[in-house]
């Protein structure tokens, strides 16, 4: 069961990336590092109330970095997978690779509110709560996979955060 209401955690002292995955599975759909100035904390509350994820750009890095090193996909979830659309699991990988709505709707020559229907029915058909999760769907199930000894790269246009 999800829950109906969003959750972002501010990281206390220590070293974030022994909680940001706990967190993340416990049902978090923001974190932020103690760093982060006060005046961003409430539009990240905004982002996180609102239905999106919020990570600090480099607990983001370390999400796509961990996913890149899965070694092994689970595929139990393949019968979710089955549900979606060839554009709807094309969106989703493109969602893995960083890609933000307007991005993916000018790689597939599309209008920006085509993705968020597309987005949403995702999240729905697969039940999950927000982009940061299907990040994590799409790595676990194979949908998108690193090259072998490939290092992690931004799509083309991306500017490093």
């Amino acid at each position: 069961m999800r829950p109906s209401f969003g959750v972002a955690r501010r990281q206390p002292h220590g070293d974030p990336r022994t909680r940001v995955f706990g967190a993340l599975r416990a049902g978090a759909s923001g974190f932020l590092l103690k760093r982060t100035r006060p005046e961003e904390l409430i539009p990240a509350v905004h982002t996180v109330t609102a239905g999106d994820s919020l990570l600090s750009p480099s607990v983001t890095r370390r999400v796509i970095d961990r996913m890149a090193q899965q070694p092994t996909p689970d595929f139990s979830d393949q019968a979710k997978l089955d549900e979606l659309t060839a554009r709807e699991r094309e969106v989703l990988a493109l969602i893995a690779r960083g890609l933000s709505n307007r991005e993916i709707a000018a790689a597939l020559v599309v209008e920006e509110s085509t993705i968020r229907t597309h987005v949403k029915r995702i999240l729905m058909k697969l039940d999950l709560r927000d982009r940061v999760q299907a990040v994590i769907f799409a790595y676990e199930t194979g949908v998108n996979l690193p090259a072998v000894g490939a290092k992690p790269t931004r799509p083309e246009g991306r500017a490093k955060s």
